[in-house]
Formats: structure tokens, sequence, C-alpha cells
């Protein structure tokens, strides 16, 4: 070993450059990482164009909705001035509530007078 160190103390003095090992090139890492920045800032570009799309989409869907939930009140109104008719004994009204009930649309009947409970004789 004694030697080796010899020859390089020489080399170094004689200005003579030792063969080394080549050099790591950073280049291929420096082109993903490039790439994944362009990457992510597209990502997020479309995105943020998506959520502005989505929240036009949504404005421009309120008066809609608005005005289904007026119509859904009106006709919630409408059922139960129903009901209380049909509970009043008006045949019509009882024919439509129970149009209703069978479709699933309207809400159950309020019993005026409660049910009869069923006993069993235990014998």
């Amino acid at each position: 070993m004694a030697e080796g160190d010899k020859n390089i103390d020489e080399a170094e003095q004689s200005g003579e450059r030792l063969p080394s090992a080549p050099a790591a090139s950073n280049l291929p890492l420096i082109i993903i990482l490039a790439a994944l920045t362009i990457y992510f800032g597209f990502a997020t570009l479309q995105a943020l164009t998506e959520r502005s799309h989505l929240a036009a989409v949504k404005g421009n869907q309120e008066a809609a909705i608005q005005e289904a939930q007026k119509v859904q009140a009106q006709f919630k109104t409408l059922v139960t001035k129903t009901g209380e008719l049909a509970r009043q004994g008006h045949a019509g009204a009882k024919m439509v509530m129970e149009e209703l009930l069978k479709r699933g649309v309207g809400g159950a009947p309020e019993a005026s007078a409660p049910a009869k409970a069923e006993t069993k004789s235990t014998k």
C-alpha cells in the first residue's frame, strides 16, 4: 500500500491526472423532476378549471331548484288539504288519497280514532 501512496504523491507533484471514475450525470434526474413539475402544474390547472365550470353549472341550476322547491311545497299543501277533506268524509278526496297512497306519493292518513287492538285468547 505504501507504493500506491507514493505513486499518487508523485502523480500529484508532476501534475499528471490520475484516471478517476466518470462523474455521475444528473441529467436524467433533472429531466424527471422537470417532467413531474410540468405534469403536476398541468393537473392543478385542469382541476381549477373544472372547479370553475362546476361552480358555473351549479349557479345556473339554482333558479330551477328554487322553482322545484316551490312546486313541492304547493303539492305538499294540496295533499294535506285533500287529506283533511278525506278525513271529513268527502268521497272524491278519499279516492284521490287512496290513489296517492297506492303510488307512494301521499303521506299516511292520520287515523281519527285509535285502531282496535286484536286480542288473542289464551286457553
